[in-house]
């Protein structure tokens, strides 16, 4: 196989879906956010401190609550980026998995939800009969995006088990669930704190 058709087979194993919801809100909380920041250092006469101390809060929380989280496969892992940290979870030692409001996973006992993928309230009236979890490989032929996205999802557990030669509830399943990582997202944690403390500072002064 030639570097074109290596490239080409990693990038089928790559998908990153898009966030359901909060796209808009959260480009609006940035950008005016930014905007009243940057005229309150440019033009402190027309736009107080706390404002602008306030507008640069607003827009960190905004690109960390609503433009960071990201539902991804990479590889033979379920990547959920969340608004502090990333969590990557096996796909093998995915047991059961639902997007309802949000989408939750268990993999070791454990549930693992990200705000990335959510059903509306209508569609969720649809299938409020359905079980919050359920395991398996596709069920239905998906209507909406986010049943689009938990079947392509349902998919690709059911292929690394497969690979694995893994089945689901052995322990086997329950030894992979150690390789779950948490990873911090720092530079937004570290810009919130500063944020929020100079949101403090100028409204003490």
């Amino acid at each position: 196989m030639d570097g074109g058709q290596s490239a080409k087979a990693a990038g089928d194993r790559v998908e990153r879906f898009r966030p359901t919801s909060g796209r808009f809100t959260g480009l609006v909380l940035v950008v005016g956010g930014l905007l009243v920041a940057v005229l309150a250092v440019a033009d402190p006469a027309q736009v107080i401190a706390e404002v602008g101390a306030a507008g640069f809060f607003v827009a960190v929380l905004g690109w960390a609550a609503t433009l960071r989280p990201r539902v991804s496969v990479v590889e033979d892992d379920l990547e959920l980026r969340n608004m502090l940290e990333t969590v990557t979870i096996p796909l093998a030692a995915v047991e059961e998995l639902a997007v309802r409001q949000v989408l939750a996973v268990r993999a070791g006992e454990k549930r693992f939800t990200s705000p990335a993928l959510g059903r509306g309230r209508k569609s969720l009236v649809k299938g409020q009969s359905a079980p919050e979890f359920s395991s398996g490989g596709p069920s239905h032929v998906p209507g909406t995006y986010p049943e689009f996205v938990e079947e392509r999802i349902r998919k690709r557990v059911a292929d690394a088990r497969a690979a694995a030669g893994i089945r689901p509830g052995s322990a086997e399943q329950m030894a992979l669930a150690d390789g779950v990582r948490r990873v911090t997202a720092w530079p937004e944690l570290v810009l919130l704190a500063i944020s929020a403390a100079a949101l403090a500072i100028v409204l003490v002064l």
